[in-house]
Formats: structure tokens, C-alpha cells, sequence
């Protein structure tokens, strides 16, 4: 992994999902499976790593995640994606993502923003975000944010 930041937030993943016996899935939009990827990369993934769904298209989403059908840059779109592919795959928590990458706007919102939802158990939270650049630099900002934030969930779940 070229991002050493990203590499060292998915070895605290896969340290805190091992210390709690936890498995881990995601559903991704335009990503389209960059975070898979990365987690995928952590110590012993096959212990706590479920697996993710690319739901590129609008009708996976609704199709196969359940997402309820209609505007999908939303911030229940990614909450619904993260109920979805924790369901579907069976796992304790989850990551989603939703947006426009770019380089047009879509739904009326512009290019860089983007939903990251993260659920733990019947928990769901979703943070809003506002990436500046090219496609490939707002995949990349949200391929860290959602790993982040999935980190900083797990840990303040494991604190309490």
C-alpha cells in the first residue's frame, strides 16, 4: 500500500477487529472496491475481513444491498448501504460509501462530495465530506476517510 497513513489505520483495524472477534465488511460506490482492497491488506485478514459489494450502478444498490430506491448522494443511501452489506455478508460492522467523484456534479451535488456511513452492531453513523481534486484524488480521500472513520468507530465502540 502506497499510502503509509492508510496502512497503518488498516493495521489498527485489524488489530482492534482481532482483539474484539469482530468481522468487517464494506459496500462501496465510487471506490468501486479501493477500500476492499485496502482492508483486504490487514494482518490476517481472512479472520475478521467478510468481504464488501461494489455497487456502482444504482441498482445494485437497490437491488442488492436494499437501498431503498431514489437519489443515492444521500446520507440515507450510505447509511442503508452499510445496514445492507452487514446483513447480506453477516458481519458485526461495516463501512459504506456514496458520492461524486467527479469530474460533473450528479443529483445536484458537486464534484467531492461524498457519504461515508459506519455501523457497529444496530448502530449506524454518517459523516458528510467535501473532497477537493481530480476523480482519482477524491477516491483516494475517501478510501482514507471511510478507513478512518471505521477505525475511530471501532475504538470508541472497544472503549466503552
Amino acid at each position: 500500500m502506497a499510502d503509509e497513513h492508510l496502512s497503518d489505520v488498516v493495521e489498527e483495524i485489524a488489530a482492534v477487529a482481532a482483539e474484539r472477534s469482530l468481522t468487517v465488511a464494506c459496500a462501496e460506490s465510487l471506490t468501486a472496491g479501493a477500500i476492499a482492497s485496502a482492508l483486504a491488506r490487514g494482518e490476517d485478514a481472512a479472520s475478521w475481513f467478510a468481504g464488501g459489494v461494489v455497487s456502482y450502478r444504482s441498482e445494485v444498490k437497490f437491488e442488492v444491498l436494499g437501498v431503498t430506491p431514489g437519489p443515492v448522494v444521500t446520507a440515507s443511501c450510505a447509511e442503508e448501504m452499510a445496514t445492507g452489506v452487514s446483513t447480506l455478508l453477516g458481519a458485526d460492522a461495516a463501512v459504506a460509501v456514496t458520492g461524486v467523484g467527479g469530474p460533473g456534479q450528479e443529483e445536484g451535488h458537486p464534484a467531492g462530495t461524498v457519504f461515508v456511513a459506519t455501523r457497529l452492531g444496530d448502530r449506524t453513523e454518517v459523516a458528510q465530506h467535501r473532497f477537493d481534486g481530480d476523480p482519482p484524488a477524491v477516491l483516494d480521500q475517501t478510501v482514507r476517510a471511510a478507513s478512518t472513520q471505521l477505525l475511530a468507530r471501532l475504538r470508541s465502540a472497544s472503549a466503552r
